[in-house]
């Protein structure tokens, strides 16, 4: 997994290619934590993600609660696969997805 961020206007984007699973959720979770204390809302473009596992959805609604009480937490560029997994699990009804 690689993690780009950018930040602008009070917003951070994180940028994620390849895989979010048991390996690599808890770096996630880290570069989430560090974007939130730098800024006032959170972008996760997770248009280049390939596959995502329980551990990582659970990384997107801690982080999710997180961010609510913040300046909120937007999910971008979901692909296919992501947005069934997404619907199956409810999250789609939990997250801002754009």
């Amino acid at each position: 997994m690689e993690i780009i961020k950018t930040s602008e206007n009070g917003v951070v984007t994180l940028k994620i290619d390849g895989r979010i699973d048991t390996t690599t959720a808890p770096v996630l979770e880290k570069e989430i934590i560090a974007a939130a204390k730098e800024k006032n809302a959170i972008e996760l473009d997770l248009n280049e993600v390939e596959y995502i596992s329980s551990a990582g959805l659970r990384v997107l609604l801690t982080s999710h609660n997180m961010m609510s009480s913040r300046g909120g937490m937007k999910i971008t560029g979901i692909n296919e696969d992501i947005e069934e997994i997404f619907e199956v699990t409810g999250f789609t009804d939990i997250f801002d997805i754009e």
